[in-house]
């Protein structure tokens, strides 16, 4: 790698084991074009859909990179890991040659140290807590929400809980699970209505969603959502506008101007976010008055401490014809694309996107270092 001088190394790790594999390449790509160069150094470690991790060189090597249908990581680079108590340093990895198990990868070779971390990483096992575990253990800075925060606002069945015990208003919802019987259709509208949205509780960017109108919809989509999780939602339709908040900071949390997202499409989908270019218009800020724009933004602060978040996040809420604000849910790393919802919120704040991408690493490094000077009682006198 370059000599970086002063520089901080930030490692931008991207790509991962998830559904929303390709929304997180969209975003490591717009995050690596705009990180300011004169502070730090972009290291870029990618990881495949099978799960390996890869240094990356001095450019994002994407296939298709121009096309959100197709867009792919490349192979290429130096397989890497990172293991416990390295603050920061990265191991090359090469597998043992005997064909005979155990067959895995062994540190070998060591690279300079990574300063913090960039998780840009979408859905499961990346910003669900995992990731997050994996770098505490690593010692090494990290921007966004710790285990806690990022496993609370992966998962909507907890989160839904949580919100609901600390008296923030939220929409009807049922559970259920792969391995208990699943209550009958008449039962389930009986309760919440009809139409119905059904989705997997551990997932992002509206992978999975049906909306449902019926029992022969519904049985599809209770598998279609069962493919991505062993727990489904089912969710109330709600009629209403849909606004989102953007949340950034520590300790002190500050909110940005809330947006609406306008769907052209029946509801905000996958398409709509990321392959439809016409498939929901942004309004930023939204066309609120000012008591819902305050009363959104510090409900989206109090939704953010109350589920222990930290660094950044997106809530989003729904806004009846009423007036009645109800939380959807939150987003501990949402799309970091330029036209996301999420940077585009800031923006219209005064925080642009260069600026706003630095912010996350000093936040990142400040909450580090404050860590640090808990030694978990391993000092104290016997």
């Amino acid at each position: 790698m370059a000599n970086s001088g002063n520089k901080i190394k930030v490692g931008i790790l991207f790509g991962g084991k998830s559904a929303e594999h390709e929304v997180s390449l969209q975003s490591a790509m717009n995050v690596f074009e705009a990180i300011d160069r004169s502070r730090f150094e972009p290291v870029l470690i990618g990881i495949g859909k099978d799960g390996k991790w890869r240094l990356g060189g001095e450019s994002l090597s994407l296939i298709n990179a121009a096309d959100p249908r197709r867009i792919s990581l490349t192979h290429s680079g130096d397989p890497v890991a990172l293991v416990p108590d390295s603050k920061g340093m990265l191991c090359k990895t090469e597998p043992l040659c005997s064909p005979e198990p155990p067959n895995y990868p062994l540190p070998t070779t060591h690279y300079p140290l990574i300063d913090v971390v960039l998780p840009i990483l979408h859905g499961p096992l990346g910003e669900d807590g995992t990731v997050q575990g994996l770098l505490k253990l690593a010692d090494i800075p990290f921007a966004g929400s710790g285990v806690l925060g990022s496993a609370v606002g992966m998962d909507k069945d907890v989160m839904k809980r949580l919100l609901r015990d600390a008296g923030i208003p939220i929409g009807k919802f049922i559970v259920c699970h792969s391995h208990r019987p699943l209550p009958p259709f008449a039962e389930i509208e009986a309760e919440l209505g009809s139409p119905l949205f059904i989705k997997p509780a551990n997932m992002g960017s509206s992978v999975g969603i049906s909306k449902v109108r019926g029992e022969a919809e519904f049985t599809a989509a209770i598998k279609e959502a069962f493919q991505y999780d062993t727990k489904i939602i089912i969710e109330e339709y709600i009629k209403c506008r849909e606004i989102e908040c953007a949340v950034l900071g520590n300790d002190d949390p500050a909110a940005s101007v809330p947006g609406e997202v306008i769907p052209s499409h029946e509801f905000y989908s996958y398409d709509a976010k990321y392959l439809d270019e016409n498939g929901a218009t942004l309004e930023i800020p939204a066309k609120l008055d000012d008591g819902c724009q305050s009363r959104i933004r510090e409900l989206a602060i109090k939704v953010f401490q109350t589920l222990c978040c930290e660094g950044l996040s997106r809530v989003d809420f729904f806004l009846r014809e009423n007036g009645e604000i109800l939380v959807n849910e939150i987003n501990t790393m949402p799309g970091f694309t330029k036209i996301s919802m999420y940077p585009k919120l800031w923006e219209a704040s005064g925080i642009g996107y260069t600026e706003l991408i630095s912010r996350l690493i000093e936040l990142a490094m400040e909450r580090h270092s404050k860590e640090r000077r808990v030694d978990n009682g391993l000092n104290r006198p016997c």
